[in-house]
């Protein structure tokens, strides 16, 4: 039987699996990354752990046959990283290249959140389903597109971006630099920007209780929950962010036509309050022909998405 390793290489840790081509975790731990030790030593680091897990499980390293990680920032080929997002390791590094020669072992990679889609397309949400998108919604928004078998990597690694396509004409500065995004907007961050705004000259209401007054610890999930009591205040914004949502996933309705929508992060935890305006007014921005039967589901993988999806690119 072969075995695989999935490796979710974050800013501050990264987790490491061992798995089968199923995707079943037989073994998996978490490290500090250490990325300001540079790639050879990080990935040096990483491989041995991954043998220690693989002593643990009972899983001989002959037996491994693949490596997959998922890496912030877009991958070209599924080899060489253009840029990482937070890590001060250069541009257009080769990984594969590099964890080959430390392991010995075929090494693929891919951006971090086109893993998490390719996880919940083989092995969670999406399984079964022909061609879906995966909306990561959280400080920022990130996207993940699969479709018949393939993710959507695109000519230089940066397919599926979808945090930063356009929706208003010069509208609001993004992380990225540029105005108007998607993610300026509909992400966590631009939620709560939009919500101190407005707190600043409308106190009287629940939100403002709930965070005693603290517009420097004003997290989302406030907003929902004060909203899921039925504070007007809160509710407006609920509305603000489902429009933004529907005019940016109906854009990608329109472009991809998926059968699901697979939601994850903190936002997406919202529920219905937030799914039942957002499917509402979807209607004013995506075609007919492609909210028909569209499904939407919260991802299932969790914190595993990442050493799951990993595996998702040998198969």
């Amino acid at each position: 039987m072969f075995y695989y390793v999935g490796i979710d290489l974050g800013g501050t840790n990264t987790k490491i699996g061992i798995l089968d081509i199923e995707g079943n975790i037989y073994e998996n731990t978490s490290i500090k990354t250490l990325s300001a030790n540079g790639a050879q030593k990080t990935l040096e680091r990483i491989w041995g752990t991954a043998k220690e897990i693989a002593q643990k499980s009972s899983v001989d390293i002959k037996n491994i046959k693949g490596i997959g990680i998922g890496i912030p920032g877009p991958v070209i080929n599924q080899s060489v990283v253009a840029f990482f997002a937070n890590f001060p390791w250069g541009q257009n590094v080769n990984i594969k290249e590099m964890m080959e020669k430390i392991s010995g072992i075929e090494t693929k990679l891919d951006n971090d959140v086109n893993i998490i889609a390719l996880g919940e397309a083989k092995f969670g949400a999406a399984k079964g389903s022909k061609a879906s998108v995966t909306i990561a919604l959280g400080t920022g928004i990130g996207g993940g597109i699969y479709v018949d078998g393939h993710l959507i990597s695109g000519f230089t690694g940066a397919g599926g971006e979808v945090g930063h396509m356009k929706l208003v004409m010069n509208g609001r500065l993004c992380g990225c630099g540029q105005r108007g995004c998607f993610e300026a907007y509909a992400s966590a961050t631009g939620l709560v920007r939009e919500a101190t705004s407005r707190l600043i000259v409308n106190k009287n209401n629940l939100l403002y209780e709930k965070i005693n007054g603290k517009l420097d610890i004003l997290e989302a999930k406030h907003i929902f929950d004060a909203a899921k009591e039925g504070d007007k205040f809160s509710l407006d914004l609920v509305d603000y962010e489902a429009e933004y949502l529907a005019m940016g996933i109906g854009n990608i309705l329109n472009i991809i036509n998926p059968e699901i929508i697979v939601l994850s992060g903190g936002v997406a935890l919202a529920g219905d309050i937030l799914i039942n305006p957002l499917k509402e007014k979807l209607k004013k921005y995506a075609l007919p022909v492609v909210t028909k039967d569209i499904k939407f589901v919260q991802g299932i993988l969790g914190n595993q998405a990442g050493i799951k999806g990993s595996i998702g690119l040998f198969i």
